[in-house]
């Protein structure tokens, strides 16, 4: 496939820095695949034969142990999933599924392992990549172990009225019951929480939730750098 198909991505901080040339390896193998939503796209435990990366859409990481499952990560454009397994040449950890219709490009874990011990910049890239996912994940440990699970949603809520411009609303992204799993709560957990909320100026109507106080929530979330972005 053409190199010109996957130039949305070549300034992503992944790529940004490497040479022409090393672009061209990654992608002259890579894949550019629409999914419906529901398609399971990797399955912990199987091998790393892709590195992916959202072009549109919404992706779920989850995880399951023996009759339970949990939500490990929501992924938007332009994110990567899954860049160690791929690296090490490992299992993938986590299984990954379309949320909603997504657009993934696959790019072959040999070419990108291959890339990497030829091309320092991309290795720099690599390291900086890997290192920003483990910050991530580090600060999501943290707001689970740290705050409530009333704290947890005023964070998401206050997070995504900011990333989505509406300072009095939010349109949750996703359906509650992932929302839930998403902040380490069930269903019922994150129903009281909205209950306990109203207190702070939340008032939900199914996907829109509107904020009638956005000050008071704030004040009550206390979004903090070192755990929330």
């Amino acid at each position: 496939m053409s190199t010109k198909r996957f130039e949305e991505i070549r300034g992503l901080p992944l790529f940004e820095q490497i040479s022409d040339a090393s672009f061209q390896t990654l992608t002259r193998g890579a894949y550019l695949q629409n999914f419906p939503p529901h398609t399971e796209l990797v399955t912990e435990g199987e091998s790393a034969d892709f590195l992916h990366i959202v072009a549109t859409g919404i992706v779920e990481l989850h995880s399951t142990w023996e009759d339970r499952e949990t939500t490990m990560t929501l992924l938007e454009p332009y994110a990567t999933f899954i860049l160690a397994a791929t690296i090490k040449d490992r299992p993938y950890l986590m299984s990954a599924r379309a949320v909603t219709k997504v657009r993934i490009i696959m790019i072959p874990s040999e070419d990108v392992r291959g890339v990497f011990e030829a091309d320092s910049d991309f290795a720099k890239s690599i390291v900086t990549e890997l290192a920003s996912c483990y910050r991530e994940s580090i600060k999501i440990m943290k707001t689970i172990k740290l705050r409530t699970s009333v704290e947890r949603l005023a964070n998401y809520l206050v997070k995504h009225s900011t990333q989505q411009g509406t300072r009095d609303a939010v349109t949750l992204p996703i359906e509650k019951k992932k929302i839930a799993s998403y902040l380490g709560m069930t269903p019922e957990n994150l129903s009281r929480a909205f209950a306990a909320l109203k207190i702070h100026g939340v008032a939900v109507n199914g996907e829109l939730i509107t904020l009638t106080d956005p000050d008071e929530l704030r004040h009550f979330s206390r979004p903090n750098p070192l755990i929330d972005d």
